[in-house]
């Protein structure tokens, strides 16, 4: 659990540009709301989600550790 908390900051602070998600959030921040495009992208405790999942940005490094996280963790059948 601690390193689910751990990821979701580093997914809130990840400083990596990705023009599609800064365009979609600046027009929801100007819109006022918190979703936009039908419920596809929204804003929700600082996490941008498309389609209701998390959308980390391009950022390899961080995506690279996400994929380890879970793909290492004893139910995937991975011992480490």
């Amino acid at each position: 659990m601690r390193e689910l908390k751990k990821i979701i900051e580093k997914i809130k602070k990840s400083e990596v540009k990705d023009d599609e998600v800064i365009k979609v959030v600046k027009e929801i921040k100007k819109a006022g709301v918190k979703v936009l495009r039908n419920e596809e992208w929204q804003i929700e405790n600082d996490l941008v989600l498309k389609e209701e999942k998390i959308y980390v940005l391009r950022d390899e490094k961080l995506r690279l550790e996400i994929i380890w996280l879970y793909h290492n963790i004893p139910i995937a059948g991975h011992g480490g």
